[in-house]
């Protein structure tokens, strides 16, 4: 972890590049620094001296009557080194770049911040920046940003401006501040992860928001995450396709299927962070996931005062995968009496008309649905709210129904969001402060609860570390992939290779290879996709006769002799990895065939992977009943098939000379697992 106490909480401060110019960069940030008293010494540094924003200016660093723990840099790019310099020998120990026209602007501009960067470190200082918009701290007093936002408990970390006021002015509407800003720019020093490590133990911070475009190394950055997560810190995460993933070459399958967005999900996932596509999106996940409660199962119970909404609702919910099961006998009795007889209590849990009887009934039906043991979470949806609203007579009896709510909530473990047409009135205001996710719009409200569902706990897959290289191939042949392979523990059909009719005479009445055989032509990528593979050869002339057909269509260096494998009972299944240049290895898996290459039915996760991982991931899949059994076909051995999941994902990790590794297909059956062909691809 970097020290990051200089950033936040300096003693002294110091702007270099203040100005009196409204349209300056300088007076803005020199006027948000000066807008609350903060107990440090502030310094306003511009070459022509004189006074600015009624406090004297200093002409040059090195005129200031003490050291200074925090400069925040904002001059021309051409004087941007010298600035550095002059800020680390007035003793800074952090530099907030705002000058641009760096790194972005190409080679010449990034080896520029690199200089600053080496010149930072070997003085012990941190650098955010450079082309960022500031530094803030509420907790800490500092505002050293290009706006003012409203304090909170989210921490904002962001590579755009212009997303960080969207997101502010949305977290106001949803009454949510911001404890910490930083800009991050261009990650020249200090990137996301750093800033995330620290708030692991930072006391304002309740949640992070982060919009990143670049994360420097994916694998800190997801355990930064489940750091934070673990710590009871939800992050949620804007990424606009912020990885290459893998070499583009799609030589292989995986490598044709791997997309940035399939290894930023999967970064999340292990991660446990919660992955959004807009700031609206951002700010309602924020705003639920602050509630502490998670729902261990996807059992939801509706309960409304209007049937129309029960059901739009249980639509809703139904779509994003929910789901609204019907509750029991004896669940219904217990609503009954907490209701009335004209209730609905088989799920949704309609009111219907109780509500104007007697508001507190909602509190009864929600304390009987968190008490049961067949509802993992609640939506309250319709008309509460109302009451207060149109009947003075029920203001203070729905008030009090609120109260009983929140209560209820937090002495329950299970979530509880509510969509209410009355979303400003009292009563509703009530749930709100009590930190209950309040939504006009149904959709929203049943997104939000979907954040809540967390029935595998914090991270649904592993971030391991890396294991250490093996000795690295010198090709991504069949021959070479297959003997690594094989070494790591995986089974393949007895094999030799030949380069001529008398090796093919002489493998075969060795009798190693038993019938039936294929013969696979090397050399070839794809060798199925050119006709070089040639599948259940009965006998020693069938075999001859193969042998010369392939060696004249196709002129391989050599043939592989194989056993075919036993396919009874069996499912085709790719295991593959791609190495992306942020994240390092990336698993695929998947069924072969149709469901992967048209359904598309395949996961992903960071490797290499633990035997938990490997069987979620295969469990996970639309089409895993092929797996378990269905329909009266058994179920394949799962244990051997994880087996080889671990195993290729441990020999990618270990090969980062690969840039693709895959094994397709691999024979599941209740036999075992093997696989019958394998490819790499060298990276560039």
């Amino acid at each position: 972890m970097r020290d990051l106490t200089p950033l936040f909480d300096p003693r002294s401060v110091a702007v270099l590049g203040a100005s009196s110019d409204r349209a300056k960069w300088g007076y803005t940030v020199s006027t948000q620094l000066l807008s609350l008293p903060s107990g440090r010494d502030i310094y306003l540094v511009n070459r022509s001296g004189g006074e600015i924003l009624g406090q004297a200016a200093y002409r040059s660093l090195d005129e200031l009557p003490s050291s200074v723990d925090l400069v925040a840099i904002i001059v021309p790019a051409a004087g941007f080194l010298d600035a550095v310099r002059d800020a680390l020998a007035a003793g800074a120990r952090a530099l907030v770049v705002i000058t641009a026209g760096l790194g972005e602007t190409g080679a010449d501009g990034r080896r520029i911040e690199q200089q600053a960067v080496d010149m930072a470190r070997a003085a012990g200082a941190v650098l955010v920046g450079p082309n960022c918009l500031g530094v803030t701290d509420s907790s800490t007093g500092l505002r050293l940003a290009s706006d003012r936002f409203g304090d909170g408990d989210v921490t904002v970390l962001s590579q755009s401006g212009n997303m960080v006021l969207d997101l502010e002015s949305l977290l106001v509407d949803a009454g949510l501040g911001i404890s910490r800003f930083v800009s991050l720019g261009n990650q020249a020093d200090i990137t996301v992860t750093d800033v995330m490590l620290d708030c692991v133990q930072h006391e304002g911070t309740r949640a992070l928001a982060i919009y990143a475009e670049d994360v420097k190394d994916g694998r800190e950055f997801a355990k930064a995450a489940r750091a934070l997560a673990e710590a009871g810190k939800p992050v949620v995460l804007l990424a606009p396709g912020s990885s290459e993933a893998g070499r583009r070459s799609a030589a292989s399958h995986t490598g044709s299927l791997t997309s940035a967005e399939s290894v930023i999900d999967a970064a999340c996932d292990a991660a446990g962070v919660r992955r959004v596509h807009s700031p609206l999106q951002m700010v309602d996940a924020l705003a639920a996931l602050r509630q502490p409660n998670r729902a261990r199962g996807r059992r939801i119970a509706i309960l409304t005062d209007g049937g129309g909404h029960g059901s739009v609702a249980a639509d809703a919910l139904h779509r994003i995968g929910l789901d609204v099961p019907v509750l029991s006998e004896a669940l219904g009795v217990t609503l009954t009496e907490a209701l009335w007889e004209q209730s609905s209590v088989s799920n949704p849990v309609d009111l219907a008309g109780m509500g104007e009887r007697d508001p507190l009934s909602y509190g009864r039906g929600m304390q009987a649905l968190l008490d049961s043991d067949e509802v993992d979470a609640v939506l309250m949806t319709g008309y509460f709210g109302g009451y207060s609203t149109l009947y003075d007579v029920l203001a203070g009896p729905e008030i009090q129904a609120a109260h009983d709510i929140v209560n209820a909530v937090g002495v329950a473990s299970k979530p509880v969001v509510i969509q209410s047409i009355f979303p400003a009135s009292a009563s509703v205001s009530v749930l709100s402060t009590g930190a209950l996710p309040v939504h006009r719009d149904i959709t929203r409200a049943c997104a939000a609860l979907a954040l809540l569902v967390d029935a595998e706990g914090i991270g649904r897959r592993d971030v391991l570390d890396l294991p250490a290289p093996g000795e690295p191939a010198t090709s991504g042949d069949y021959a070479t992939v297959r003997s690594v392979l094989a070494a790591g523990g995986m089974s393949f059909p007895a094999a030799a290779l030949v380069t001529s009719e008398q090796e093919l005479e002489d493998v075969i009445a060795a009798g190693g290879i038993g019938f039936p055989l294929v013969l696979k032509a090397m050399g070839l990528l794809h060798k199925s996709d050119a006709g070089g593979v040639l599948l259940g050869i009965a006998d020693a002339e069938s075999a001859r006769v193969a042998y010369q057909d392939l060696v004249q269509r196709l002129s391989p260096p050599a043939v592989s002799v194989e056993q075919m494998a036993d396919t009874t009972d069996s499912a085709e299944v790719i295991v593959g990895c791609t190495w992306d240049p942020r994240f390092g290895p990336v698993l695929m898996v998947g069924l072969g065939g149709v469901f992967t290459e048209v359904m598309h039915d395949i996961a992903f996760a960071l490797a290499p992977v633990s035997r938990d991982t490997a069987r979620s991931l295969l469990l996970s899949l639309r089409s895993a009943p092929m797996l378990t059994g269905i329909r009266g076909r058994g179920p394949v051995d799962l244990e051997a098939l994880v087996d080889v999941v671990v195993a290729v994902a441990d020999t990618a990790a270990r090969h980062p000379e690969w840039a693709e590794l895959e094994v397709n297909p691999v024979i599941a059956s209740p036999r075992g697992a093997i696989a019958v062909d394998a490819r790499a691809v060298m990276s560039s």
